[in-house]
């Protein structure tokens, strides 16, 4: 049996996420930004806000450096905000890791898709809507994503 959904009809940075979903059979948190009622859009932004707020929490409380929170919205339809931290050591980097995915399952947000657990160096936590990076100093140092990221690229300019 071949599961074919409907093309995802939305507009706007998450219809990629959303088509993503609809494949998998998935539900992203902005998803009911898109289908839906208006109480469903407010509850579905406060979720995404929780969110946010529960990473950036966990950051602090596990004490990461060197946080910073980008908004992604205008830039990519990959997710909305991408928060970058820093730990101090390998182990650091997988224990804060740990600790945001184990809050996201306590506060019922759902299993998060983890990326570079085993080594560390870099831990990558796909949210849905928050992509959370976790570095080493010296692997931060080299990719550099606040640049690439950052306030100083262009939003809503496609290249010819």
């Amino acid at each position: 049996m071949n599961y074919r959904p409907e093309p995802a009809k939305v507009v706007g940075s998450t219809q990629a996420r959303v088509a993503t979903a609809d494949i998998r059979g998935i539900r992203t948190l902005s998803e009911s930004l898109h289908t839906g009622t208006q109480g469903s859009e407010t509850a579905a932004l406060a979720r995404v806000e929780d969110l946010r707020t529960l990473v950036l929490g966990c950051l602090d409380e596990m004490k990461a450096e060197e946080t910073i929170a980008i908004d992604l919205a205008g830039k990519t339809s990959i997710a909305d905000t991408m928060i970058i931290a820093s730990g101090r050591s390998q182990r650091h980097v997988g224990s804060i890791a740990d600790h945001i995915t184990q809050e996201m399952k306590a506060k019922s947000f759902g299993t998060a898709r983890v990326e570079g657990m085993p080594a560390c160096d870099w831990v990558l936590i796909d949210a849905g809507d928050i992509l959370v990076h976790i570095f080493r100093p010296e692997v931060r140092g080299f990719y550099n994503l606040e640049k690439m990221w950052g306030s100083d690229r262009p939003s809503g300019v496609s290249a010819d």
